[in-house]
């Protein structure tokens, strides 16, 4: 009897632990990959961003650059990521025109140099710079 109850016991333990984890593989079903998406800015520094578009949108190359676009103006960067999901945005050049709201696309700039790390939500990409949520970036669907 006391094994028959043992071994009821570790069956509803196994069941609770799979159902537990179907959220998980349905999630991670959803997550977009972060090379190839073309992602755009829906939020910089907890302000709400509407942007038009293709304005602050960006791509990353599986050769370790990232194209994309500010409020006006064509930009590039290289980049580098680790397993633990470390992102080193570095070296943005970008074209020299003159935007309505070029501080935004400043921001847009600088908050991209000062990432750490990502993590992904479905089709969310979440920007962080020490732990600190800076950005919060939407795949694009067509």
């Amino acid at each position: 009897m006391k094994r028959t109850t043992l071994f009821l016991f570790a069956l509803l333990v196994s069941a609770l632990c799979l159902v537990g984890c179907c959220d998980c593989r349905k999630r991670s079903k959803l997550e977009k990959p972060l090379m190839g998406t073309e992602w755009q800015l829906v939020q910089i520094m907890a302000e709400d961003i509407v942007a038009e578009g293709n304005c602050y949108t960006l791509t990353f190359k599986n050769n370790g650059t990232i194209t994309g676009m500010g409020n006006c103006n064509v930009f590039s960067a290289t980049f580098m990521t680790t397993p633990k999901r470390e992102l080193k945005i570095s070296n943005i050049s970008s074209t020299r025109k003159l935007c309505p709201d070029f501080e935004t696309e400043n921001k847009f700039f600088d908050m991209l140099e000062g990432v750490t790390h990502y993590e992904m939500d479905a089709d969310h990409m979440l920007l962080l710079s020490n732990g600190t949520l800076v950005a919060i970036l939407q795949a694009v669907t067509e």
